[in-house]
């Protein structure tokens, strides 16, 4: 990966020569309303009845962020909750979690297929590759699939330039973060060319166990045989090796001990994708789209929080696994524009034949406690135990989708949006632990419908009614029941018959602008109700099962305001008012439990605020320098499922700054300003001998960079 660096270097030395390119003026600052996202095709914001926020680049550009989350926490409503290393986990119209509830694209492709879902997806995202991103709130399922139902995250990435441009780049913080990044890009004649690399590294941080290693590589070639025919090819690589902390518990979180309980847990990832596109606009009113694609990935692990303990044991059991699966797929799509009510449709068919294999083992462990006896101080690695399987199954899954959209106004004012899509993603598997194999089919037709109304230039509003479900994951099914496999001595049985999960979403909301659009407000209002969820249910045994049963329920207020008084400031604040809760959510069968359903309970890990402002200043009195503040509100939340404990929650500032010279930039971030303590999240089993378990976050960080960017006008 270095070497390419230095390749890349060379290469613009040579060909872009040693005439840096003037700094960029201050773009405007209005609000961007082209997205794509919402409707698959270029669109106005105006006409998509969804809330769809965008990032632009030069926000990206000025965060200058070691990790996605950073960029995406500026999306009001959304929270991308940081677990270390850049890993994550997301709340977009739902609690924190990990669950496969969110769709996470590059360029308008799911990152995994149906039926695979990682919530650490975007820790494979390379940051210098990024045009923008479009983040939409709610179930777009009707047209991208199953799992778009908090949400979809799609990352756009960088085209290739009309001049030759090439930039380098090295960034580091105090707490040993290194990263080295470089890109080139040119078109020449008919040919266009985009490549983005990273290698970035941590070592001996503030927490203990922490390293990580990180090397990506992006490329994008276009190829355009006249001004109506496109051929648009893109490639990435990526490797990523981790140290898995975990959390802490609540002595060491209070005392700023930041001691990882492990030294042997570690999560690695290898991820190849690849896309070729034929793009055909037949005339002005109609276009096609044909993508043929493939992705390799290989994800092992041996994870901390697979980590099994009783309080007051001095031994437990955690697990070494392991997931890989190559994907081979095709898209078409066609736009077509038709005169009457000046209509627009969309449709398209997908097909992805993914293979994939799975296996997970026992490892024991010994773990050694407090004085108190009621924690661990650290766990040590004993042996691994291979003859106790906890998975093991192969897979061919064939996911096939339809999708149409169609958009219409009945009035010049008033835009009408219908959608739906049909999922079909079946599976043959062989289960290696109860030696079975079979087939296995889950099918959805999901539909959504909207109106907009813009009754004039500075305001308009939207409501639309959408659907949304997520199959169980291929992981959650060949898990042997608790109680049965292993070394139990009871036959292993598995969870064939859970259901996927649905949801219904009711939405409204709407924009305004003011003051020559200098003032800019969004709003939206939504109500959504989900059925089917997955529930873990203790037996009188004190095992736990699995169902597809729970109802649960999710409601919020999210807004945002841009407001630019000059060229010099501008004021962007954002945020949600939400509230998520159980409706109906079994728990337990065991008779001694005093609380066996959940009815009425707030949902953990779910703030009732969340919100992210920022204010940024270009003084004119020295051109090319930048300043922001940055606020960042999450609001306190319950721990556990019972509602009995409570994390406050938190409130932290950062600040970035830069400056440019020519093809020069020298930036510094300082996140977490005041050097709070606080903790991404919190969670508490629901006994009442459980103890709460920090995910601590980093402590005051002075981030520095450099960035030289070579140009050659034409």
């Amino acid at each position: 990966m270095k070497k390419l660096f230095l390749a890349l270097l060379v290469v613009g030395q040579l060909v872009y020569g040693q005439n840096p390119a003037p700094p960029d003026s201050l773009k405007s600052n209005q609000l961007d309303d082209v997205v794509v996202t919402a409707s698959r095709s270029i669109a106005s914001k105006k006409e998509v009845p969804v809330a769809i926020y965008k990032i632009s680049q030069k926000a990206i550009n000025e965060t200058k962020a070691i990790a996605v989350y950073e960029i995406i926490n500026k999306t009001p409503g959304v929270l991308m909750v940081n677990l270390g290393n850049e890993q994550h986990a997301m709340a977009i119209r739902q609690p924190m979690n990990t669950n496969a509830y969110y769709l996470y694209l590059e360029d308008g492709l799911p990152i995994r297929p149906m039926g695979v879902f990682n919530h650490n997806a975007l820790l494979e995202i390379n940051q210098f590759n990024l045009q923008n991103i479009e983040v939409v709130k709610g179930p777009v399922s009707s047209l991208y699939g199953p799992e778009a139902v908090g949400g979809a995250v799609n990352l756009i990435s960088l085209k290739p330039s009309l001049n030759p441009e090439m930039k380098i780049g090295v960034q580091a913080d105090h707490w040993g973060y290194k990263r080295l990044q470089a890109s080139g890009s040119a078109t020449f004649s008919k040919f266009g060319f985009h490549i983005a690399g990273l290698s970035s590294s941590q070592r001996d941080s503030w927490m203990t166990f922490s390293d990580y290693n990180k090397d990506n590589i992006n490329g994008r070639f276009d190829y355009n045989f006249n001004s109506k025919t496109r051929l648009v090819a893109t490639l990435f690589y990526g490797e990523y090796f981790s140290d898995m902390t975990g959390t802490v518990n609540e002595n060491d979180f209070y005392n700023r001990t930041y001691k990882s309980t492990t030294n042997f847990t570690y999560r690695k990832s290898d991820a190849l994708r690849s896309k070729i596109s034929f793009e055909k606009d037949w005339n002005d009113n109609a276009s096609s789209l044909l993508t043929a694609f493939i992705r390799n990935n290989k994800l092992g692990q041996n994870p901390s929080y697979g980590i099994r303990w009783t309080q007051g044991q001095t031994t437990a059991r955690g697990e070494i696994n392991s997931n890989a699966f190559k994907s081979y797929g095709v898209l078409l799509q066609h736009n077509q524009k038709i005169q009457f009510l000046k209509s627009v449709l969309v449709a398209g068919v997908l097909f992805d034949y993914s293979p994939v294999a799975y296996k997970a083992y026992q490892i024991d462990l010994k773990a050694n406690l407090n004085p108190s006896g009621q924690t661990v101080s650290n766990y040590e690695f004993v042996a691994e135990r291979p003859d106790i399987k906890l998975s093991d199954y192969e897979a061919d899954i064939y996911n096939k989708g339809a999708f149409a959209q169609l958009n219409f106004k009945p009035f010049e004012d008033v835009t009408v949006t219908f959608g739906g899509r049909y999922d079909n993603m079946g599976f043959d598997y062989n289960n290696h632990i109860d030696k079975s194999n079979g087939d296995k089919t889950y099918e959805q037709f999901t539909f959504r419908y909207g109106i907009n109304y813009n009754p004039f230039d500075f305001i308009g509003f939207y409501g639309n009614y959408s659907q949304g479900f997520a199959p169980p994951g291929l992981t959650s099914v060949f898990r042997a029941k608790s109680g049965t496999g292993g070394s139990t001595g009871v036959p292993a049985d598995f969870y064939y018959n859970l259901k996927p999960a649905e949801f219904d979403n009711y939405e409204v909301g709407g924009w305004f602008s003011f003051l020559h659009k200098k003032l800019n407000v969004g709003y939206s209002l939504y109500y959504m109700e989900g059925q089917n969820e997955l529930l873990n249910i203790r037996q009188p045994d004190n095992a736990t099962d699995y169902q597809s049963a729970g109802k649960t329920l999710h409601k919020g207020i999210e807004f945002s305001v841009n407001y630019c008084p000059s060229e010099q400031f501008i004021i962007r604040v954002g945020g949600t008012a939400t509230q998520h809760k159980f409706i109906d959510f079994k728990i337990s069968d065991k008779p001694t439990d005093p609380i066996k359903n959940l009815n009425g309970f707030e949902m953990p890990s779910a703030p009732k605020w969340l919100g992210n402002s920022e204010v940024s200043y270009y003084p004119k009195w020295l051109p090319n320098f930048r300043t922001s503040v940055e606020w960042q509100l999450v609001s306190g939340w319950y721990q556990d499922q019972i509602n009995t404990a409570k994390y406050d929650g938190y409130n932290i500032f950062n600040v970035r700054l830069g400056y440019q010279w020519k093809g020069l930039e020298c930036y510094a971030n300082i996140i977490n300003l005041t050097d709070k303590l606080y903790a991404y999240n919190v969670t508490k089993g629901n006994t009442l001998s459980s103890v709460s378990a920090y995910t601590a976050a980093a402590p005051r960080t002075f981030v520095f960079g450099l960035q030289y960017a070579l140009s050659l006008r034409k």
